[in-house]
């Protein structure tokens, strides 16, 4: 009887995709129940915002892509559906369905209604796995107003329902089925997320990232919400299956790292030929992978993952990395004789300049800051990227000397240009410093002396600025005029940029000073309002300007402090009132019936409808020098009427692209972006 016992337990392993270890309730570990999760639902998901909203969609992924690392699957599909629902499928083995010995109920009742609960603590169920907690499933489950989870296992389709966390009913099985994997669909609580609004180019990114770190996986993301027609999905195992007419992509790569850096690359030029990659075994870590590029741009771009989760604040993993880039590329120089005996070491700035890298690694246990984990704290992984990737950069070098000659130069370049920077910094913090921290002459400040109710105007040009200075509450709004288009800061350093005037008597408005020696808390204004004209020339400033806070003064966009002014476009006259408009269909709503009659003037058609509409008028404002301090006042600064929009970054590495598209060098690239996103440029209040 054991033996047949155990040759029955040797088929289910081999069925199940092998490992040696059978995957049922038996590897499911249960440490704690599901009520916190929504009483503190930040404590998970970081926020009830749209990030933490996105951060559903990645915990439930998380788990079909740990089943692709432990080679169980290779095919995942996400898929938006209407009424607010996600559904994720995998062709995994399948969440166990048998009885749990502790809770008395299935294994899946147990993973998806309890928290810390899952294969992830212990024995053999996953070598490595980014869901270490134990607690994505269940907790999107306490976040979700209906969760589904249907899985294909052991030759039969299993099927349970939840609400709010709690199981409606006992798993039930519902069919036979020969294949594998699970589906799980969930629809986020209203009352729990203020703001359901999924964004399709942002899962799909996140997607197409996660495909470049697990070779072999194919990963589809389908956006359905807009099908018009009811989807009847009851018996279908991919959505793709039923080949619906709506935008879906399919990521697929087998270049790994080297395909990412490609891609975060495509719009840049590099400096050296061949792209460095390392994936090795390292002490205490499982796997530490890096590829890297330098390019002639001056800004860095350094991913970090762990276990494939995204860590954009890094951890001890980037730590390790930078450590042993900088202390490789010092070490070969001067072996090299590039840099002399008594030249300065390149610091840790200098050779960053221009890398574009991507840093992964693999640990059995991992531990990151937070249930969000954007930041490795597992203290073996310094060490073992700093050794793996160190070695092997060195040797890099010394068996492409025309790469590391070039990417020494570009360190060079970098370190001359840190020295011009600092002098030119110096210099502007030295002015502002003997004259008594003198504001720029152009500068009309308020008077309030509190950062907190002080807003400053930046406006285009002294006609503008003329307006701004007699219309403005002078008590709290502060009006700085710049004199045409400030310097492009895509391609420059800071020494050319902080030579340019109208930049220079901006740095110093602001108070806080520029790059090493930037303080967030010397900020004099905690409105700072880009207030263009609405025309060509105004929008091409104002996307200088925001490349000019992205790059050299982030903290600002991300604390919230810069914003775009809202000026009216038309002001109509009818009769003794007058109204605003701020878009062309607002002002066809304010004219009403009497639209037609205006059109039928513009075009001349007929007299009589002039004389009928000759208590109309309408004006349309080509600047903000046009408005007479009154009419600016009252449209675009009275803070009791005016219409702000709020700059903000949700994905760094996004906008950082989208900035390298539209102001660098590559022109084709600039003009496919501008005619394939024209008509859906907006931004966010």
């Amino acid at each position: 009887m054991a033996k047949n016992k155990a040759e029955n337990k040797a088929e289910k392993v081999k069925k199940q995709g092998g490992g040696g270890h059978l995957y049922d309730a038996s590897s499911i570990t249960v440490l704690e129940g599901l009520e916190p999760v929504r009483k503190r639902p930040g404590m998970y998901i970081g926020t009830t915002g749209l990030d933490g909203l996105h951060h559903l969609i990645t915990e439930v992924f998380d788990n079909s892509r740990d089943e692709a690392m432990g080679g169980f699957a290779n095919d995942i599909e996400v898929a938006l559906l209407p009424g607010n629902r996600v559904r994720v499928v995998d062709n995994g083995r399948g969440i166990p369905v048998d009885m749990h010995k502790q809770t008395k109920v299935s294994a899946l009742e147990t993973i998806m209604t309890t928290l810390h609960s899952g294969a992830k603590f212990g024995g053999e169920g996953y070598k490595i796995s980014g869901g270490l907690h134990g607690v994505g499933a269940s907790v999107v489950n306490a976040l979700s107003v209906w969760m589904e989870v249907v899985v294909h296992k052991d030759g039969g389709v299993y099927r349970q329902e939840y609400a709010r966390g709690d199981a409606k009913a006992k798993v039930k099985k519902i069919d036979g089925s020969k294949k594998h994997g699970t589906i799980v669909t969930f629809e986020p609580d209203p009352k729990i997320f203020p703001e359901i609004a999924f964004n399709g180019d942002k899962v799909a990114a996140h997607m197409r990232e996660q495909a470049y770190l697990v070779k072999g996986l194919r990963i589809s993301v389908i956006d359905a919400r807009a099908f018009a027609q009811p989807i009847d999905i009851a018996d279908v195992f991919y959505i793709r299956e039923l080949e619906l007419d709506v935008p879906s992509q399919s990521f697929y790569f087998e270049g790994g790292l080297i395909s990412l850096v490609q891609f975060y690359n495509e719009n840049q030029k590099p400096v050296h030929k061949h792209i460095f990659s390392v994936e090795k075994a390292g002490d205490g870590v499982e796997e530490v992978a890096v590829a890297l590029q330098y390019t002639d741009d001056i800004s860095a771009r350094i991913v970090a993952f762990a276990n494939n989760i995204s860590n954009p604040e890094g951890g001890t993993h980037i730590t390790g990395f930078k450590t042993a880039l900088t202390r490789t590329l010092n070490t070969y120089a001067r072996k090299a004789g590039t840099v002399k005996e008594n030249d300065d070491n390149f610091t840790g700035d200098d050779v960053l300049e221009g890398l574009t890298a991507v840093v992964s690694v693999k640990l059995r246990e991992i531990q990151f800051e937070g249930q969000t984990k954007t930041k490795l704290g597992s203290v073996e992984a310094q060490g073992a990227v700093a050794t793996v990737f160190g070695e092997s950069f060195a040797a890099f070098l010394e068996e492409h000397p025309e790469d590391a000659r070039a990417i020494v130069n570009k360190v060079i370049l970098a370190l001359r240009a840190r020295k011009a920077a600092k002098a030119a910094k110096d210099s502007v913090l030295r002015k502002g410093a003997l004259e008594g921290m003198t504001l720029p002459g152009k500068l009309a400040d308020c008077e309030t002396k509190s950062a907190e109710e002080a807003e400053l105007f930046i406006v285009e040009g002294d006609s503008a600025g003329g307006s701004g200075k007699q219309g403005r509450d002078r008590r709290t709004q502060a009006i700085l005029p710049l004199k045409g288009k400030i310097l492009n800061v895509e391609r420059a350093r800071l020494d050319k940029i902080l030579g340019f005037a109208e930049i220079k008597a901006l740095v110093i408005a602001l108070g806080t000073g520029i790059s090493d020696s930037f303080d967030v808390a010397k900020l004099r204004y905690h409105k700072i309002i880009i207030a263009t004209d609405a025309d060509v020339d105004g929008a091409h400033i104002r996307t200088l300007l925001l490349t000019l806070f992205f790059r050299y003064f982030r903290a600002l966009i991300d604390g919230g402090y810069i914003y775009i002014a809202q000026p009216p476009l038309y002001k109509i006259k009818k009769g003794k009132e007058f109204f605003y408009a701020f878009s062309d269909e607002e002002k066809t709503k304010v004219l009403g019936k009497d639209a037609e009659k205006i059109e039928e003037i513009e075009t001349g058609e007929e007299e009589t409808a002039e004389k009928k509409a000759q208590k109309i008028s309408v004006q349309r404002y080509k600047g903000l020098g046009e408005m007479n301090p009154e009419e600016l006042w009252e449209t675009t600064m009275d803070p009791a009427r005016r219409t702000l929009k709020k700059v903000s970054v949700e994905d760094a590495q996004e906008a950082d692209k989208t900035f390298d598209t539209l102001m660098g060098e590559d022109v084709p690239a600039r003009k496919a972006f501008i005619q394939a996103n024209a008509k859906k440029a907006t931004l966010d209040i």
